[in-house]
Parts: C-alpha cells; structure tokens; sequence
C-alpha cells in the first residue's frame, strides 16, 4: 500500500470557519468526517486536524505561509486513482471554495 498526504485548502482560514460556526452546524460538520472516515475504515491512517496558517521560512528568514492549506489528512491506496477517488465525497466539499490535493509519499533515498 502508498501513503498519501491529503492537504484541505479553502479560502477562509480552518480558525475563523470553527469561531463562526453554530454548534449544530459543528455537529454536523463532524458527523459528515465521522461517515466518510467510518466509509474509508482501514484507509484513513491519520485523519488529520484543522490547521492555522503557518510560516515560510527561507535561508533564515520567515514569511506569512499559505493561509489556504486548512487542514490534512493521511490515507493509504493502492494507486493515486484510488486515492483520489476516496475524495470525491469527501466532506471537505461543503467547504465554501474548498479543493482536495493528493500527494504520494516517496520512498527515502538509501533506506
């Protein structure tokens, strides 16, 4: 099996889409994850956790990141496809905006 990383992006950062929410619709953003999650059983090896908008750090100095990557996820597959097709009902789609990036982990060089 491939391990897969599963960035969410939106365009509202993850912390001010769960301050503006209403507790139902709290609760029925987390039984849309719970359902998908229960679907992949077995393939959902990290579900993952909503993210703030981080730094980009480049030879020393820091920058604002990507204020869109809202939250990740880690799956297995067999292939990219198979990957990708675990997200086409993926609840991150209620998301006002919101897109799914799959990216396969690569083998380390030398182990």
């Amino acid at each position: 099996m491939k391990k897969f990383l599963v960035l969410y992006r939106a365009p509202t950062p993850a912390k001010q889409r769960m301050e503006e929410a209403t507790p139902e619709q709290a609760k029925a953003g987390m039984e849309l994850w719970t359902n998908w999650m229960n679907k992949n059983t077995g393939a959902v090896l990290d579900p993952g956790a909503p993210l703030r908008a981080g730094k980009k750090t480049e030879a020393g100095s820091a920058s604002p990141g990507d204020h869109t990557i809202v939250g990740f996820s880690i799956v297995q597959s067999e292939t990219m496809a198979t990957a990708t097709k675990m997200m086409h009902d993926h609840p991150h789609f209620h998301t006002s905006g919101g897109s799914i990036e799959v990216l396969e982990f690569l083998p380390v060089p030398g182990t």
